[in-house]
């Protein structure tokens, strides 16, 4: 079915756990706990028995759910899709109204692109309840945990993550009705306030750990092995499996034609992946013809995978990437004391856990990565939000990366392009507020600097007239 579908074992159930590497292919049932192969230490995927299953002929099936979208599981973006994520019969399906995001199409003159009219959207997930697309992979996430039975959850974060588990840990309860409780591992100073609060107000225990987002990943497994949390960060195969379906969102709203091209923030890695398996599953099972090409955008300050795969030509090669040169990578970043930095903290990851699935879907995919400096990043955030709609600061690398792709003439003007917008712009008001004050662009020689696309708050003097003749100037 799939490049990385091949000899498939056989299966008593329509579903199991397999190791991504073809040499070992370890495979799991899905009551047991995993999340990494026992064997040789790889990432897992979710594998399904489609001939088993009943999968609809055509993917304008699942336009006939939006009709009863008065049923919960048809209300959601996720498991109106369900037949394409067949992990549980409905009734242990976990929900809260996540996946209500819309595919918008923005004036490409607004977005000063030399591309071809209505030839450029954006998934905006900062529509989803607890404002990220992270709702979109914890439906999956809790649902599993139900079923295990599993009343402690964890993850290490920067941010949304924390805020999209403890929301469904306060929402979702084990099926003898006892309540789930949330732990989340952020490091110390590294999460925007709009994203800690979520966590906070929702109730979920929270440990600011010294150190970053790759310190807390490493404890938060330590701690998951020891005391038998359950983990909810990508590294779980069935956080991607639900966030697969915000690329069933996007041919939706596309009337189900394939795009040219998918543009994604690169952090953790776990879109990317999941991005490249749903759009490798649907290939597969005949519902699409042709697969879009995937761009990932790094932070200048967060590129290990434009390091690895643009400059140092790191490949899946079929499962047969060469893990010593990522570990190479990792000691040098160690000995040189670098860790990720850049305003967009949600994809500030210098060691993505993800990284040999992305790899994979970037094979798949025909992608490219490249990397955008935080300043770019910020006037694209102005620029979204120019055309209405707010996000945080890693939903601008995308199309801080579109803008760099076509300058270049990797995508050229009539290509029909989808960007990926993460998060909320409340998420991160401080990073928003210091752009548009010159407080987030510093120089140390030239002081507070102003963006190109700034709205700066104008003082004025408490004076009938005063104020009058500013609106009078200024608008």
């Amino acid at each position: 079915m799939s490049r990385w579908a091949d000899n498939i074992a056989p299966m008593t159930e329509t579903a199991h756990l397999r190791c991504i590497r073809p040499e070992c292919a370890a495979t799991y049932t899905l009551d047991e706990i995993a999340y990494a192969c026992r064997s040789c230490g790889s990432l897992l995927d979710v594998v399904y028995d489609w001939d088993k299953l009943p999968v609809p002929g055509t993917l304008r099936f699942f336009s006939e759910r939006w009709a009863r979208r008065g049923q919960p599981l048809d209300f959601s973006g996720v498991w109106r899709f369900r037949e394409l994520l067949p992990l549980a019969g409905d009734a242990d399906l976990v929900t809260i109204g996540e996946g209500q995001t819309l595919l918008q199409a923005p004036k490409v003159a607004a977005l000063d692109l030399p591309l071809a009219a209505g030839r450029v959207y954006f998934q905006y997930e900062g529509m989803n309840p607890s404002g990220s697309f992270k709702d979109n992979g914890m439906a999956a996430a809790f649902t599993m945990a139900r079923r295990l039975g599993r009343g402690r959850v964890a993850c290490a974060s920067t941010g949304n993550t924390s805020a999209s588990l403890a929301m469904y840990a306060a929402l979702t309860s084990l099926k003898d009705g006892r309540p789930m409780r949330g732990i989340v591992f952020v490091g110390a100073g590294k999460i925007a306030y709009g994203k800690l609060s979520q966590a906070l107000d929702s109730g979920a225990l929270t440990l600011q750990i010294d150190g970053d987002f790759d310190a807390c990943m490493k404890r938060i497994r330590e701690v998951a092995d020891r005391l038998g949390l359950y983990l909810m960060n990508s590294i779980n195969p069935f956080r991607l499996e639900g966030q697969k379906t915000i690329m069933y969102r996007v041919l939706e709203g596309l009337g189900w034609d394939v795009p040219d091209w998918i543009v994604v923030p690169g952090g953790n890695l776990g879109n990317t992946s999941a991005f490249g398996k749903a759009f490798v599953e649907l290939k597969g099972l005949g519902l699409i013809t042709k697969m879009p090409q995937l761009a990932v955008v790094n932070a200048a300050g967060a590129n290990t995978l434009n390091e690895l795969v643009t400059r140092r030509g790191l490949k899946w090669n079929r499962g047969h990437w060469e893990q010593p040169a990522v570990d190479g990578f990792y000691d040098d970043l160690t000995k040189a004391g670098k860790k990720a930095q850049t305003v967009a903290t949600a994809i500030e990851i210098a060691r993505p856990v993800n990284l040999p699935k992305a790899l994979r879907a970037i094979e798949a995919m025909d992608g490219i990565v490249c990397e955008v400096s935080d300043e770019q990043i910020l006037e694209e955030k102005a620029r979204i939000g120019r055309c209405g709609f707010g996000c945080e600061p890693a939903s601008a690398a995308s199309l801080a990366g579109l803008r760099q792709l076509v300058s270049r003439g990797v995508v050229d003007r009539d290509a029909r392009v989808v960007c990926i917008l993460t998060g909320h712009g409340l998420k991160d008001p401080g990073a928003t507020v210091g752009y548009h004050t010159g407080q987030t662009m510093m120089d140390e020689s030239a002081g507070a600097q102003l963006g190109r696309l700034a709205n700066q708050p104008l003082k004025v003097a408490d004076d009938l007239e005063a104020i009058c003749a500013m609106i009078e100037e200024r608008a």
